[in-house]
């Protein structure tokens, strides 16, 4: 019918999320318009501060929001963000993967660490608070993951190769 098809515009209101990255950029951006939508949201990012400013934002707009602040890397944070949607928000329908890093350099100079910490933060740590949101988001109303990529993950360019690896 119509009414069920997947053409149909997915209802913001209400829903429950989680937005990694959310202490600036489009992660901040994401974060605001689904409080402007109608969504609760726990924000997770490095920056207490910049998440406090955020939520206070999204307060403003009448809606509830937790704070996560922490290494997306660390597996408890990604357990407090889940923790957070689900005690306090009631459940979880909504998981946008925006948090990222990069490293600006040659690669044939770059110290191996790099690359290793650009893929745990843009690559494993989405993949992991993926794997463990997926009982939480089945619970969910109408539950969707949102991983927010990168044009550069198609089309790299100099001094970014790592990034662009970890993208692809």
């Amino acid at each position: 019918t119509k009414t069920s098809g997947w053409w149909r515009r997915r209802e913001i209101a209400g829903g429950r999320a989680i937005v990694t990255g959310a202490s600036s950029g489009i992660g901040r951006a994401i974060a605001l318009e689904l409080a402007r939508q109608g969504a609760d949201l726990v924000i997770s990012a490095r920056r207490q501060e910049r998440l406090e400013d955020l939520a206070t934002e999204i307060r403003v707009l009448g809606r509830r929001v937790e704070i996560v602040a922490g290494d997306l890397t660390d597996a408890g944070v990604r357990q407090a963000a889940l923790d957070g949607a689900e005690q306090k928000l009631g459940g979880l329908d909504i998981l946008v993967n925006n948090a990222g890093v990069a490293a600006l350099g040659r690669f044939e100079d770059a110290n191996p660490d790099r690359l290793r910490q650009i893929f745990e933060v843009n690559f494993f740590s989405l993949v992991e608070l993926t794997r463990a949101a997926l009982p939480v988001l089945k619970r969910g109303r109408r539950p969707i993951v949102v991983n927010i990529g990168s044009i550069l993950g198609h089309v790299a360019i100099p001094h970014l190769s790592e990034y662009s690896a970890a993208k692809f």
